[in-house]
């Protein structure tokens, strides 16, 4: 797993470095089952402030991209703190990880079903083609 931070109109000091490297490693416990059957997980993070002169609204930006061998996740928060903007960005892509996940599943026990079903002579269709 790469990660790969980056700081635009903000400087990076270690502390964010450490903060923002150890939400990225909480989502490693979802992306470890996903390398172990293949693929490289390559992650872009990058922290900004929208511009120098603005003082308080929402001027912390937050972007996270993740790279699983072919899959994309994307997520980016805007706030008040630097600090509130990781962690939306690292509730979004958990919530996106996760339902990925849950839907991949889901489709391999509904195939398997389909496969059961036609063993059994309780349905004609072909589940690797769709026709009867």
């Amino acid at each position: 797993m790469r990660i790969n931070l980056l700081g635009k109109n903000i400087e990076l000091t270690p502390e964010i470095e450490d903060y923002v490297s150890k939400k990225v490693t909480n989502l490693s416990k979802l992306l470890v089952k996903i390398e172990e059957e293949g693929g490289e997980t390559n992650i872009n993070f990058e922290v900004s402030k929208a511009t120098k002169h603005h003082q308080k609204g929402v001027i912390f930006h937050a972007d996270c991209k993740i790279n699983l061998g072919g899959e994309n996740f994307y997520s980016s928060a805007d706030e008040e703190d630097l600090y509130a903007a990781v962690d939306a960005v690292k509730e979004s892509l958990f919530r996106e990880i996760s339902k990925n996940k849950d839907r991949r599943l889901t489709l391999l026990y509904r195939g398997a079903r389909s496969i059961k079903k036609m063993l059994k002579g309780l349905s004609k269709r072909n589940p690797f083609t769709g026709k009867y």
